[in-house]
């Protein structure tokens, strides 16, 4: 859940226990284990260059592609409904990991040395690990509110003003799990007398007597960010799936189940790639907690790839979004186009179903708009 962790920690405990030689010292400095710098492939100019370019594509294309979301969700009508309401959530979350996670893990990548100072120290790590625990409540929150509404039937949804109360918890429950990386943790200068290098470290400072606490959260973390959501959400939308499927309706709703089936198929989808993207990382994680991969030479090089991977999920949600829903595509092409035509977003296109009553009132001749999902 923090990504600087892996960098700065795994000498931590040693440390503290008063047991840390230089070498040691070097290592918890850097972030590395042996063999250290001579063989430090990310030294590497080509290495450098294509981490530079890798991390520049996912800030450049997940900020244009959320800040795209989060605009036409804001000004256009249409378009605002609860299910769009958390998308926007969850496209303000991957926001603020291109801001405030991947500019700083670059930095620290190529540079093996904390520059930001003692605030951020605290705080960086807290605010990474608060926007993808953000991420994994919204996709949460989203698959309950569906599987509520299409597999029990219940046509009373959830209004304005209970979505974004839903919103305000899940980033409270957030920072709460998050703290700990605020609060545990330590600047300092660190001494290599060998080398004759002065290095300012961030690193985790577990409480005494917490021996393992970097496995414990991690452990912790894995379970919450990760296993237990993602099952709650795969049950979700299997329900979801099997429902639709088996629905048997008059051909006047055969558009309206149509519309759920693609609804519920792209959002099922952006889980399944949320889960591909995190899983080599947290399996990565898990192991440097449990001191398994830290002899690897090239343990920094895939650390840093598999963070590569993770942080795809910030941006391929814009495109998913764009591939499989008609009024997000429309609206990516009217801002390409430099155009405004809120004509062109449709009920029928959106994140919308019509209840039998509303079909029956309404018809298919310019009735009111239907109820948003």
């Amino acid at each position: 859940s923090d990504f600087i962790r892996s960098y700065t920690s795994n000498s931590t405990e040693e440390g503290e226990a008063g047991e840390t030689d230089t070498s040691n010292l070097l290592n918890d400095s850097m972030g590395l284990h042996p063999p250290g710098f001579r063989t430090d492939i990310t030294k590497h100019l080509g290495v450098q260059i294509t981490l530079i370019t890798a991390y520049s594509l996912i800030i450049l294309l997940g900020l244009l592609g959320n800040a795209l979301v989060i605009y036409m969700i804001i000004r256009y009508r249409n378009m605002r409904t609860v299910t769009n309401f958390f998308i926007a959530n969850l496209a303000l979350a991957d926001l603020l990991v291109n801001t405030l996670c991947l500019p700083f893990t670059l930095v620290n990548t190529l540079l093996d040395e904390w520059k930001f100072g003692a605030v951020l120290c605290h705080m960086l790590p807290f605010a990474q690990a608060l926007s993808v625990q953000v991420s994994v409540f919204t996709m949460t929150v989203i698959a309950l509110e569906r599987y509520r509404c299409i597999v029990f039937h219940l046509g009373r949804r959830l209004t304005w003003h209970s979505s974004f109360l839903i919103m305000a918890l899940t980033w409270t429950m957030s920072a709460v799990l998050a703290a700990p990386l605020a609060i545990f943790r330590e600047h300092r200068n660190e001494e290599i007398p060998p080398i004759n290098l002065r290095m300012a470290v961030c690193s985790e400072k577990w409480p005494h007597g917490i021996s393992r606490g970097g496995l414990i959260y991690s452990l912790s973390m894995l379970l919450l960010q990760y296993i237990i959501p993602l099952a709650i959400i795969s049950y979700a939308y299997i329900c979801i799936l099997v429902k639709l499927k088996n629905h048997v309706s008059p051909s006047s709703r055969n558009d309206s189940i149509n519309r759920r089936k693609n609804t519920t198929k792209m959002l099922a989808l952006v889980v399944v790639v949320f889960a591909i993207c995190w899983l080599p990382f947290h399996v990565f994680q898990l192991a440097s907690d449990l001191d398994l991969v830290l002899r690897f030479n090239e343990y920094k090089l895939i650390y840093t790839v598999f963070h590569i991977v993770a942080m795809c999920s910030t941006f391929i949600n814009p495109l998913l979004y764009g591939w499989m829903n008609k009024n997000y595509r429309n609206g990516f092409l009217m801002v390409f186009r430099c155009e405004d035509k809120p004509e062109s977003f449709h009920p029928e296109g959106s994140f919308r179903t019509r209840s039998i009553r509303g079909l029956s009132l309404n018809g298919r001749n310019g009735g009111q708009p239907p109820t948003a999902v």
